[in-house]
Protein backbone atom coordinates (compact mmCIF):
# COMPACT_ATOMS: atom_id res chain seq x y z
CA UNK A 1 0.00 0.00 0.00
CA UNK A 2 1.32 3.45 -0.95
CA UNK A 3 2.30 5.77 1.87
CA UNK A 4 1.72 9.52 1.87
CA UNK A 5 4.52 12.05 2.23
CA UNK A 6 4.49 15.84 2.39
CA UNK A 7 7.03 17.87 0.43
CA UNK A 8 8.35 20.09 3.21
CA UNK A 9 11.46 21.65 1.65
CA UNK A 10 12.19 22.57 -1.97
CA UNK A 11 15.42 21.77 -3.78
CA UNK A 12 16.49 25.42 -3.53
CA UNK A 13 15.95 25.41 0.23
CA UNK A 14 17.99 22.24 0.61
CA UNK A 15 20.83 23.59 -1.52
CA UNK A 16 20.89 26.87 0.41
CA UNK A 17 20.89 25.00 3.70
CA UNK A 18 23.74 22.78 2.51
CA UNK A 19 25.85 25.73 1.40
CA UNK A 20 25.29 27.64 4.64
CA UNK A 21 25.85 24.55 6.79
CA UNK A 22 29.03 23.51 4.98
CA UNK A 23 30.48 27.01 4.96
CA UNK A 24 29.60 27.50 8.65
CA UNK A 25 31.49 24.35 9.64
CA UNK A 26 34.50 25.31 7.53
CA UNK A 27 34.49 28.86 8.93
CA UNK A 28 34.60 27.47 12.47
CA UNK A 29 37.60 25.29 11.61
CA UNK A 30 39.52 27.82 9.53
CA UNK A 31 38.68 30.61 11.97
CA UNK A 32 40.82 28.89 14.58
CA UNK A 33 43.86 29.49 12.36
CA UNK A 34 42.89 33.14 11.87
CA UNK A 35 42.02 34.19 15.42
CA UNK A 36 43.75 31.70 17.74
CA UNK A 37 47.56 32.11 17.93
CA UNK A 38 48.06 28.51 19.07
CA UNK A 39 46.62 27.07 15.87
CA UNK A 40 48.39 29.67 13.73
CA UNK A 41 51.73 28.44 15.12
CA UNK A 42 51.28 24.65 15.04
CA UNK A 43 50.92 24.27 11.27
CA UNK A 44 53.17 25.04 8.35
CA UNK A 45 53.11 28.48 6.79
CA UNK A 46 51.34 27.11 3.73
CA UNK A 47 48.58 25.52 5.80
CA UNK A 48 47.98 28.66 7.82
CA UNK A 49 47.90 30.81 4.69
CA UNK A 50 45.44 28.40 3.04
CA UNK A 51 43.19 28.51 6.08
CA UNK A 52 43.28 32.29 6.21
CA UNK A 53 42.42 32.67 2.51
CA UNK A 54 39.74 29.98 2.61
CA UNK A 55 38.19 31.68 5.65
CA UNK A 56 37.57 34.78 3.56
CA UNK A 57 36.42 32.93 0.43
CA UNK A 58 34.06 30.63 2.30
CA UNK A 59 32.87 33.61 4.33
CA UNK A 60 31.63 35.15 1.08
CA UNK A 61 29.68 31.96 0.33
CA UNK A 62 28.22 32.01 3.85
CA UNK A 63 26.98 35.58 3.32
CA UNK A 64 25.91 35.39 -0.33
CA UNK A 65 24.11 32.01 -0.37
CA UNK A 66 21.04 33.09 1.65
CA UNK A 67 20.97 36.53 0.01
CA UNK A 68 20.97 35.06 -3.51
CA UNK A 69 18.37 32.49 -2.47
CA UNK A 70 16.09 35.23 -1.12
CA UNK A 71 16.47 37.21 -4.35
CA UNK A 72 15.67 34.16 -6.49
CA UNK A 73 12.57 33.31 -4.43
CA UNK A 74 11.16 36.49 -2.85
CA UNK A 75 7.79 34.84 -2.10
CA UNK A 76 9.56 32.03 -0.30
CA UNK A 77 11.62 34.53 1.69
CA UNK A 78 8.48 36.42 2.67
CA UNK A 79 6.87 33.16 3.79
CA UNK A 80 10.03 32.32 5.74
CA UNK A 81 9.83 35.60 7.65
CA UNK A 82 6.12 35.11 8.33
CA UNK A 83 6.75 31.67 9.85
CA UNK A 84 9.43 32.93 12.22
CA UNK A 85 7.66 36.12 13.27
CA UNK A 86 4.28 34.44 13.79
CA UNK A 87 2.35 35.30 16.95
CA UNK A 88 2.83 32.74 19.71
CA UNK A 89 -0.17 30.58 20.58
CA UNK A 90 -1.01 28.81 23.88
CA UNK A 91 0.30 25.62 22.24
CA UNK A 92 3.64 27.33 21.57
CA UNK A 93 3.97 28.32 25.22
CA UNK A 94 3.00 24.82 26.36
CA UNK A 95 5.59 23.34 23.99
CA UNK A 96 8.37 25.42 25.51
CA UNK A 97 7.34 24.49 29.07
CA UNK A 98 7.45 20.80 28.19
CA UNK A 99 10.55 20.88 25.98
CA UNK A 100 13.18 19.94 28.59
CA UNK A 101 11.10 17.06 30.06
CA UNK A 102 10.42 15.94 26.47
CA UNK A 103 14.12 15.82 25.67
CA UNK A 104 14.76 13.77 28.81
CA UNK A 105 11.86 11.37 28.30
CA UNK A 106 10.02 11.74 24.96
CA UNK A 107 7.90 8.63 25.51
CA UNK A 108 6.44 10.01 28.73
CA UNK A 109 5.65 13.55 27.57
CA UNK A 110 2.85 14.43 25.16
CA UNK A 111 3.69 17.57 23.20
CA UNK A 112 1.01 19.91 21.78
CA UNK A 113 0.48 20.25 18.05
CA UNK A 114 2.71 22.75 16.29
CA UNK A 115 2.69 24.79 13.09
CA UNK A 116 5.24 24.46 10.28
CA UNK A 117 7.92 25.94 12.52
CA UNK A 118 7.84 24.94 16.17
CA UNK A 119 8.15 27.58 18.86
CA UNK A 120 11.41 26.08 20.08
CA UNK A 121 12.72 26.04 16.53
CA UNK A 122 11.94 29.74 16.17
CA UNK A 123 14.15 30.48 19.17
CA UNK A 124 16.99 28.15 18.18
CA UNK A 125 16.98 29.08 14.50
CA UNK A 126 16.57 32.72 15.46
CA UNK A 127 19.78 32.54 17.46
CA UNK A 128 21.52 30.86 14.51
CA UNK A 129 20.32 33.61 12.17
CA UNK A 130 21.28 36.43 14.56
CA UNK A 131 24.63 34.78 15.22
CA UNK A 132 25.28 34.35 11.51
CA UNK A 133 24.41 37.98 10.77
CA UNK A 134 26.62 39.30 13.56
CA UNK A 135 29.48 37.03 12.49
CA UNK A 136 29.10 38.22 8.89
CA UNK A 137 29.02 41.93 9.79
CA UNK A 138 31.92 41.76 12.23
CA UNK A 139 33.91 39.55 9.85
CA UNK A 140 33.51 41.94 6.94
CA UNK A 141 34.45 44.93 9.11
CA UNK A 142 37.55 43.09 10.37
CA UNK A 143 38.54 41.99 6.87
CA UNK A 144 38.10 45.36 5.17
CA UNK A 145 39.01 47.41 8.23
CA UNK A 146 42.39 45.73 8.55
CA UNK A 147 43.25 45.56 4.86
CA UNK A 148 41.52 48.39 3.03
CA UNK A 149 40.17 51.12 5.32
CA UNK A 150 42.54 50.75 8.28
CA UNK A 151 39.83 50.99 10.93
CA UNK A 152 40.67 52.49 14.34
CA UNK A 153 42.04 50.07 16.92
CA UNK A 154 38.92 50.50 19.08
CA UNK A 155 36.64 49.42 16.25
CA UNK A 156 38.81 46.37 15.52
CA UNK A 157 38.75 45.39 19.20
CA UNK A 158 34.96 45.64 19.39
CA UNK A 159 34.52 43.66 16.17
CA UNK A 160 36.88 40.94 17.40
CA UNK A 161 34.86 40.68 20.62
CA UNK A 162 31.59 40.42 18.66
CA UNK A 163 33.13 37.84 16.34
CA UNK A 164 34.39 35.75 19.25
CA UNK A 165 31.15 36.06 21.23
CA UNK A 166 28.87 34.97 18.40
CA UNK A 167 31.30 32.23 17.42
CA UNK A 168 30.57 30.67 20.82
CA UNK A 169 26.84 31.27 20.37
CA UNK A 170 26.93 29.54 16.99
CA UNK A 171 28.90 26.58 18.33
CA UNK A 172 26.23 25.93 20.98
CA UNK A 173 23.24 26.27 18.66
CA UNK A 174 24.85 24.56 15.67
CA UNK A 175 25.57 21.50 17.82
CA UNK A 176 21.98 21.49 19.11
CA UNK A 177 20.63 22.00 15.59
CA UNK A 178 22.75 19.14 14.26
CA UNK A 179 21.73 16.87 17.14
CA UNK A 180 18.06 17.25 16.24
CA UNK A 181 18.35 17.78 12.48
CA UNK A 182 20.60 14.80 11.87
CA UNK A 183 18.15 12.53 13.64
CA UNK A 184 20.33 11.69 16.65
CA UNK A 185 17.41 12.38 19.00
CA UNK A 186 15.11 9.38 18.48
CA UNK A 187 11.80 11.11 17.65
CA UNK A 188 13.55 12.94 14.81
CA UNK A 189 15.44 9.92 13.49
CA UNK A 190 13.41 9.56 10.29
CA UNK A 191 13.38 13.28 9.44
CA UNK A 192 17.00 13.84 8.39
CA UNK A 193 15.98 13.47 4.72
CA UNK A 194 14.18 16.81 5.05
CA UNK A 195 17.45 18.60 4.33
CA UNK A 196 19.73 15.76 3.32
CA UNK A 197 17.34 13.85 1.07
CA UNK A 198 14.29 14.59 -1.03
CA UNK A 199 12.79 17.11 1.37
CA UNK A 200 9.78 14.93 2.09
CA UNK A 201 8.40 13.87 5.48
CA UNK A 202 6.19 10.84 6.08
CA UNK A 203 2.58 11.59 6.97
CA UNK A 204 2.89 9.98 10.42
CA UNK A 205 6.04 11.94 11.28
CA UNK A 206 4.51 15.18 10.00
CA UNK A 207 1.41 14.70 12.17
CA UNK A 208 3.58 13.88 15.20
CA UNK A 209 5.96 16.83 14.90
CA UNK A 210 3.90 19.54 13.14
CA UNK A 211 0.25 18.58 13.63
CA UNK A 212 -1.40 21.85 12.61
CA UNK A 213 0.75 22.24 9.51
CA UNK A 214 0.46 18.56 8.49
CA UNK A 215 -3.34 18.49 8.62
CA UNK A 216 -3.51 21.69 6.61
CA UNK A 217 -1.16 20.29 3.96
CA UNK A 218 -3.00 16.96 3.80
CA UNK A 219 -6.29 18.79 3.34
CA UNK A 220 -4.95 20.98 0.51
CA UNK A 221 -3.09 18.09 -1.12
CA UNK A 222 -0.81 20.29 -3.21
CA UNK A 223 2.41 19.05 -1.61
CA UNK A 224 1.25 15.51 -0.85
CA UNK A 225 3.10 12.67 -2.59
CA UNK A 226 2.15 8.98 -2.57
CA UNK A 227 4.76 6.29 -3.08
Amino acid sequence: MAKRYIQRHSLQTRITHGLVMGSCVWLMISGLFVFVPYFANIGSGGLVQFMRISHRVVGCIFILAPIVSAILAPKGFKKFLAKYFAKWTPQDKEFMKKFVPYMLGPKRVHMPDQDEVKSGQRIADGMLIIGGIMMAISGVVLWLGMSVFHAPAGVVTVMRFIHDLFFLVLVVFVVAHAYLGAGVFQPYRRTKQLMFGNGQVAESDALYHWGFWAREELEKGENVVER
